[in-house]
């Protein structure tokens, strides 16, 4: 999902998917549970109304009548296109950057009766959201019209609670690879004419060439239509890019399998040796947790692979991966397009100095830095309440660390051996890896006890990266 949060768009009419128009509001978007944030206050409601492709045909009673009394009606060129010349309200489009002009645009409810058109339902990846965050809930009321997603499932035959939805609007197309997992049904909101082949290539790219994709075009309208064929023998074509991209997922033979659930193969990460290991990346995901929505600090995060996982356990996962060398931060970067969290927030430096002004994280892995100064009291203090810490270590030192930290804030304290079957000349035998020693952490709501920095708890000796343990 580039930066957490998505850009704005800056042309409407080019850009807005089949039901959305030019941007909406994330998960990273939007403030914590406490709600939206309301930026523009006072004035009467505004009314948001969604239209389709069949236009004023295919609007109820209620939408109609508002149109009729409107005075001023926002909406992209299209959408104002499909109003009856009887719709008497000026008709302004969005101007562009839409997102800066909407608070002045807004400000004409007080005076003027205001209707802002949207694609389908307003509130599906819409205005509407972007609306009720400017204005709050009690100050938007929304008409909607059946979404592109209904309509595509419909023709389809797809039951919609088995479909996954992802709009390419403002996000990398790099994004979708955690949905690409064989059976899977996707409808894939697009932006431009463009969009359809560029997923294509990448299912071809993912040893996924066999997929069966439908792109449906002018849903709902009279120029209805439907296009098939498998990814590997899609041929662009001038498609309309308000469109639905409807895939249906089917490997190759030997295509590669990297499933959300954590501990994907050593050999999906690009890396010099600093690796945490499938088994001990599983057992070390398992204990962090991931919560949809929750941060993730990743402390010397070597290959990324960690903070990957947690991101891809969920699309509202966020994560911070904090690595001191250039080089590895631009194989961190490569690991996360790769495997489709291109949202991975990378930090240039060392532990504890480069935690200093990043935001508040619901969970801290250390793989690197446990027995450097200071680092796990910096990640204990910016820990949230109820927030899990789990940090690993392979050498004596870092285990004298852990164990002292263990005794005096408790949690779990293990330590991980594994033993994989290699060759021993015309035979097979055991190869035991270096054990890992993990402690896990959960503090407390009320944490208020600071540590005793009289008790010996960190040594002085380099950084110790524990991910090259495996």
């Amino acid at each position: 999902m580039p930066d957490a949060t998505e850009p704005e768009k800056t042309e409407p009419e080019k850009t807005e998917p089949a039901d959305a128009v030019a941007f909406a509001v994330t998960a990273q978007d939007a403030p914590a549970a406490g709600g939206p944030a309301v930026l523009v206050t006072g004035g009467p409601a505004v009314l948001v109304i969604g239209i389709g492709a069949d236009g004023w045909e295919g609007l109820g009673a209620a939408a109609r009548a508002a149109l009729a009394e409107a005075e001023l009606v926002l909406g992209s060129d299209r959408q104002l296109r499909l109003l009856p010349a009887h719709v008497l309200a000026e008709r302004r489009a969005w101007p562009s950057p839409m997102l800066a002009s909407l608070p002045g645009l807004l400000a004409e409810r007080s005076r003027r009766r205001l209707v802002v058109l949207a694609s389908g339902d307003p509130m599906f990846y819409g205005i509407g959201a972007t609306l009720v965050r400017l204005l709050g809930a009690d100050s938007v009321h929304v008409i909607a019209q059946v979404s592109s997603v209904s309509l595509a499932a419909a023709r389809l035959g797809w039951p919609v609670e088995e479909i996954e939805v992802f709009s390419v609007l403002g996000r990398p197309m790099t994004a979708l690879h955690p949905l690409l997992q064989p059976g899977r049904r996707l409808l894939v909101l697009l932006s431009t004419a463009a969009d359809a082949a560029a997923v294509a290539r990448l299912l071809c790219q993912r040893g996924l060439g066999p997929s069966e994709l439908v792109l449906l075009s002018e849903l709902g309208g009279p120029a209805e239509r439907l296009r098939r064929s498998s990814a590997e023998n899609w041929s662009p074509q001038p498609d309309d890019p308000l469109a639905v991209l409807a895939v249906e997922v089917r490997p190759a033979p030997d295509a590669a399998l990297l499933p959300a659930s954590p501990g994907l193969p050593d050999t999906a990460f690009d890396n010099d040796g600093q690796l945490t290991k499938s088994e001990i990346r599983a057992i070390t995901l398992a204990a962090l947790a991931p919560v949809p929505g929750q941060l993730l600090w990743d402390v010397g995060a070597g290959s990324g692979s960690v903070g990957i996982e947690w991101m891809r356990s969920h699309p509202s996962c966020r994560a911070v991966a904090i690595e001191a060398r250039p080089d590895r931060l631009e194989r961190i970067a490569a690991n996360a397009q790769t495997l489709g969290v291109p949202g991975l927030r990378l930090v240039a430096g060392q532990a504890p100095h480069a935690l200093a002004g990043l935001p508040r994280p619901e969970a801290i892995f250390v793989g690197g830095g446990v027995s450097r100064p200071g680092v796990l009291e910096a990640c204990e203090s910016a820990l949230a309440p109820g927030g899990r810490l789990v940090a690993n270590g392979v050498t004596v030192e870092t285990e004298t660390v852990l164990a002292d930290w263990h005794r005096r804030r408790g949690g779990r304290l293990i330590r991980i051996a594994v033993q994989r079957a290699e060759p021993v000349g015309g035979f097979t035998g055991w190869r035991p890896a270096m054990p890992v020693t993990q402690w896990s952490y959960t503090k407390p709501l009320n944490h208020s006890e600071p540590l005793n920095h009289s008790e010996p708890s960190n040594h002085s000796e380099p950084l110790n990266h524990s991910e090259a343990a495996l």
